[in-house]
């Protein structure tokens, strides 16, 4: 069966591979909370992301050691949990970002129909 859709199924698919990577960029810049990280990337036009998809990936890469939480007293009820890049995260990020950019040209020069050398 060939896949013919497009729409929110398949950028939600091609969202997955690359959530990790946004997530850490988006903390890279400062330390955020969980809500405010979705509303980051829906500014950004990542709007198929919610609260409940971030969390686990936050947690895997809390344990990875890539990022760091920590709790921050919050006047409006319960204290949020911020999460901060960790050296090993920025290490990280530089490769994913390098290793992006490569597969993203490598995909413009097939959808161009360019050889690449």
């Amino acid at each position: 069966m060939v896949a013919t859709g497009s729409g929110p199924d398949r950028t939600s698919q091609l969202l997955k591979g690359v959530l990790d990577m946004c997530l850490l960029a988006i903390i890279a810049e400062e330390p955020s909370y969980g809500y405010e990280m979705v509303r980051k990337l829906s500014r950004r036009g990542l709007d198929l992301v919610s609260e409940g998809t971030i969390y686990p990936l936050l947690s895997r890469l809390q344990k990875q050691g890539l990022i760091e939480g920590y709790l921050v007293a919050s006047p409006e009820g319960p204290a949020r949990k911020y999460y901060r890049i960790a050296e090993p995260g920025r290490a990280a990020l530089g490769e994913w970002v390098r290793d992006w950019r490569r597969l993203v040209a490598g995909v413009e020069r097939v959808l161009e129909g360019e050889e690449d050398g």
